[in-house]
């Protein structure tokens, strides 16, 4: 997913506190830090329309990417868990997301007396 072209292009520094921020999960704080930036100069930057396009765009990339290591990581699980229950629980979660949903359990409770006259006579 790219940018759009009548996007303004981040600078090299917008990058950086970007993908510093995306790759270790760091405050803007620490961010500044590493990058021995001013936090407040890091803080401005991801206000920018076109840092946030940005931002956005590499997020979901990161997140497209992880995706997919994470359902190959279920489907060893599914194949080869060593535990019976790991292995349903894998085989339940792929069921699921791919649409399978069992049906909801509910328990219905009623409340209040139940009178019941049998005459036999």
């Amino acid at each position: 997913m790219a940018l759009p072209a009548s996007a303004k292009e981040p600078t090299e520094q917008q990058r950086a506190v970007v993908e510093h921020i995306l790759e270790t999960g760091d405050t803007v704080t620490d961010a500044a830090k590493a990058l021995e930036l001013r936090r407040s100069s890091a803080s401005r930057m991801l206000h920018y329309p076109h840092v946030q396009a940005y931002m956005m765009q590499r997020v979901t990339e990161t997140l497209g990417m992880g995706s997919l290591v994470a359902a190959a990581e279920v489907m060893k699980l599914v194949r080869g868990a060593r535990s019976e229950y790991v292995k349903l629980q894998a085989a339940q979660d792929v069921l699921d997301r791919a649409g399978f949903k069992a049906p909801e359990k509910h328990q219905h409770l009623v409340a209040g007396g139940v009178s019941i006259n049998i005459d036999l006579s």
